[in-house]
């Protein structure tokens, strides 16, 4: 396995586990970032490490395959993600899509008549 890829996924098998110990009501929907990790170790048959089997929920002997799986299942009915400075939190507001979205200046110079 690439080192980049072991590495991409120790990093969202943290978050993973920070993101489930949220109560449901409080968790926002699975980051699709988690996707590509995921695609990375889809295939791998290594064991991962013990801590990262139970951050998983996973049984110790569980695969890298494994891993990939339960990430893809966290987020298979989901349709709509989160933008990334609401992981790890639910926004209870309805205009978090828009707070960081500033008014531009027109620039009319570049449409000479």
């Amino acid at each position: 396995m690439h080192p980049a890829a072991k590495l991409q996924f120790e990093r969202v098998v943290v978050e993973f586990g920070r993101w489930r110990a949220l109560a449901e009501d409080d968790r926002p929907p699975a980051p699709a970032w988690w996707w590509g990790p995921a695609v990375e170790v889809r295939d791998i048959a290594l064991t991962l490490p013990e801590r990262w089997s139970a951050r998983l929920g996973l049984p110790d002997g569980a695969t890298y395959a494994d891993g990939a799986g339960v990430l893809f299942h966290s987020m298979a009915d989901q349709v709509i993600q989160p933008w990334p400075y609401d992981f790890s939190r639910k926004v209870r507001s309805t205009d978090s899509d828009v707070r960081d979205l500033h008014a531009q200046p027109s620039d009319d110079s570049a449409f000479q008549p």
